[in-house]
């Protein structure tokens, strides 16, 4: 009698669960680092800090979280995934309900920048722990989506929460903005901690999961003798390799410009709501709904960007043509922010700032890049120094715009400087980049 074939159960997909908490992570953290473009409104006039200081407010979380990507990086490898995130949400999310309780005083100013300081500082472990969390637990045919969807979760999280927060500050006051956001941040800090786990430790996934992240090249022991007492041997980064990076013109060109379109992330993700406010007239509620519409087009652009880039070389096999197309037209269509200074009707300014965001999303390809040249040996530290390039822009961007508002009187001279860094990184791609291929380090 023969024996009864039994069918392997059906492949789990927890992967997908997995991204999804990884994905509200990112969306969350990048609501709290957006919350003073809403709140800074009512903010500066109880505390009167003008134009000035509101730059250096914005700038002040840009110089932590530019810091401390390589410290971050490092605390993620020996602790693991779980718990340098689980710590960043909890302590981001306290640091940013203590900003709703400085009212006006002498020391105002001097604790609001403490406290951006420690915002940008304490929000750094999620992105390289990010890197390590995909690389577990997809398979590398699933990692190009995977990678898209969290890299726009910053589009999705301005277009949903910047009408949230607009609303909050309308109905109540900007205090209860900073103190909403950093409650739904202690709540998400306790949905991490029940539900987000690693392949080998995940209590649902089964066997058939596992296998097939295996097979695709998934990391999936990645973190799993981490608190076992057991140390993985990894060869030893010299700084002379990672001074290398700068003798090469094609990275040197790429870090140049991820610095030029971070300039025009940080202008949305700071100043936007404020020039609504007050170069058009807007009120902060309408405000919060119309700088939705941009980051939507935004999202779209950065999720078409990675097709479109990849339909390329599949029909030509040519790496140079499938990374330098999509971003120079999307760096060409980020410009016509320059075009908002000539218009005054409403629907008008609103559709170049969407185009403008959607060209900055369709060109955003620098992760895609760096993983395409970066050595192999040190992946990850490229990676923290493409990250640092854009965050120096965070540093930069919103002071000089605010010395501008400050000096003219009108957002002009702003968005001038804003979109002519989108000609600055076309020229980078192809004026110092040249061809994209594999740099390989120097024994």
């Amino acid at each position: 009698m023969d024996k009864e074939v039994v069918n392997p159960a059906p492949r789990t997909k927890y992967r997908f669960a997995i991204l999804a908490i990884l994905t509200t992570v990112i969306t969350v953290s990048t609501a709290d680092r957006a919350t003073l473009s809403i709140a800074g409104l009512g903010m500066g006039k109880d505390l009167g800090i003008d134009s000035i200081g509101m730059g250096y407010l914005f700038s002040a979380f840009a110089w932590a979280y530019m810091l401390g990507q390589i410290p971050s990086g490092w605390l993620g490898d020996r602790m693991g995934s779980k718990p340098i995130v689980l710590g960043g949400i909890a302590l981001w999310s306290v640091t940013t309900v203590a900003m709703g309780f400085v009212w006006p005083s002498s020391y105002a100013f001097t604790i609001l920048i403490g406290l951006r300081f420690l915002l940008g500082l304490f929000e750094t472990p999620v992105s390289p722990a990010a890197v390590r969390i995909i690389a577990a637990w997809f398979p590398s045919a699933e990692r190009g989506t995977a990678g898209a969807i969290f890299n726009c979760a910053q589009y999705l999280s301005l277009a949903i929460f910047t009408p949230i927060m607009g609303w909050i500050a309308h109905t109540f006051t900007w205090h209860y903005v900073y103190i909403i956001m950093g409650v739904m941040g202690v709540l998400l800090a306790l949905a991490w901690q029940m539900f987000f786990h690693i392949p080998t430790k995940h209590p649902k996934v089964n066997q058939a999961e596992l296998d097939f992240i295996t097979a695709g090249g998934g990391l999936i022991d990645l973190d799993s003798e981490i608190g076992n007492g057991k140390v993985q041997t990894k060869p030893k980064i010299k700084v002379s390799d990672v001074l290398q990076l700068f003798k090469s013109k094609m990275l040197v060109g790429i870090f140049l410009a991820q610095y030029c379109i971070s300039t025009i992330t940080y202008f949305y993700m700071t100043w936007f709501p404020i020039y609504l406010v007050k170069e058009k007239g807007f009120t902060i509620l309408k405000a919060g709904l119309v700088a939705s519409v941009p980051a939507i087009a935004g999202c779209i652009g950065g999720v078409s960007s990675g097709l479109v880039s990849d339909w390329i070389y599949k029909k030509t096999g040519n790496l140079s043509l499938a990374r330098k197309i999509p971003i120079t037209i999307g760096l060409t269509l980020s410009s016509v922010i320059i075009g908002c200074n000539y218009v005054q009707t409403e629907s008008v300014v609103i559709f170049l700032m969407s185009a403008a965001f959607f060209g900055k999303g369709f060109g955003s390809l620098g992760f895609a890049v760096i993983s395409d040249t970066a050595p192999k040996e040190i992946l990850g530290i490229s990676g923290a120094v493409l990250n640092m390039s854009a965050q120096v822009a965070g540093v930069i961007a919103p002071v000089v715009v605010g010395y501008l508002v400050q000096a003219s009187g009108s957002f002009d001279s702003a968005l001038m400087y804003t979109g002519a860094h989108a000609f600055l990184a076309i020229f980078c791609y192809w004026g110092l980049v040249g061809k994209i291929e594999r740099f390989h380090l120097k024994v």
